[in-house]
């Protein structure tokens, strides 16, 4: 039930004390954050070259084709936090809440095809995007809802906590305090505070122009290995530092944790790396879709 029916009188106390919760909703509780995701596609935006970033602005001219009025896409910052701001139409955009995840339990071997029914997971959806973006034959408003979706997913599968988890909706389960601050779960601090502090030092800014041997150490692998890398680190990382324990798969974990300040210290290069290679991965998946030539290679699943 939408702004319509409220128009004409017609929603009940019920429906409208649910839209209001809906629209209280922290931003936080977005995937990855906000700011994060933003990050990510200015550094893929620095690190692509004028012909890729004239092909974006020419995708933009489309915006309107869309038909999402209240989710902008005049940007690639935009692009970046579109698939979560669509949302919250659920009645046309809900189907793609299970496309921003693809987690696996840290305490089984890592399968990369598994929990990805029909490709219906974030790195089934990569794959799916930068094809869909590549193809010139198809018309600019829907290769830019690709071009939108590749971007954000490229930084969700980056977030440790999007891949792993022990059993508890990728840490949101898990209550934590981040520091003196209480009422988080873990999944909450990888997405916002923790990956906030680790790209807002001025002394060392992840936006700029990274040289040929910088980008060769971030960027590279396909997606089904950056979600490994995630799963990798919250099963070494994540898990083990918020339950001070190395043995995370012997026993079970506790409800509620906290993350002291040298849990964060310690986190803070881990966030910001992934922050970096999302961002010039998303510059190299742009540079591919946008490359005269030949489609890549379809690979059914």
């Amino acid at each position: 039930m939408g702004d319509r029916a409220i128009r004409n009188g017609h929603v009940s106390t019920a429906a409208l004390l649910a839209l209001l919760a809906s629209a209280l909703l922290p931003s936080a509780a977005q995937a990855w954050g906000f700011y994060a995701h933003r990050k990510t596609a200015e550094i893929a935006e620095a690190n692509v070259s004028p012909e890729t970033r004239a092909g974006i602005r020419r995708l933009m001219a489309s915006e309107k084709l869309v038909g999402t009025p209240d989710c902008s896409l005049a940007t690639i910052e935009d692009a970046s936090v579109w698939p979560d701001c669509i949302r919250r139409d659920y009645w046309r955009w809900g189907y793609t809440a299970a496309w921003h995840y693809r987690t696996a339990p840290i305490c089984e071997a890592y399968d990369a095809r598994a929990n990805c029914p029909g490709g219906s997971c974030v790195t089934g959806q990569i794959e799916r995007a930068h094809r869909v973006l590549a193809d010139e034959s198809l018309p600019d408003h829907v290769r830019l809802e690709a071009l939108a979706f590749m971007v954000h997913f490229v930084g969700d599968v980056h977030m440790p906590l999007h891949s792993g988890d022990k059993g508890d909706r990728g840490g949101n389960d898990r209550r934590a305090a981040y520091g003196i601050k209480p009422g988080l779960n873990l999944h909450r601090i990888w997405d916002g505070p923790l990956a906030e502090r680790a790209i807002s030092d001025p002394a060392d800014p992840v936006v700029r122009r990274y040289s040929a041997a910088e980008s060769a150490k971030l960027g590279g692998g396909t997606p089904a290995e950056w979600g490994r890398e995630s799963w990798q680190i919250s099963r070494s990382f994540v898990y083990p530092t918020a339950f001070d324990t190395e043995n995370v798969c012997e026993s079970e974990l506790p409800k509620e944790t906290k993350l002291t300040q040298d849990d964060i210290v310690r986190g803070v290069p881990i966030a910001k790396r992934r922050v970096q290679q999302a961002g010039i991965r998303i510059a190299e998946l742009l540079e591919s879709a946008f490359a005269p030539g030949p489609l890549p290679p379809t690979e059914r699943r």
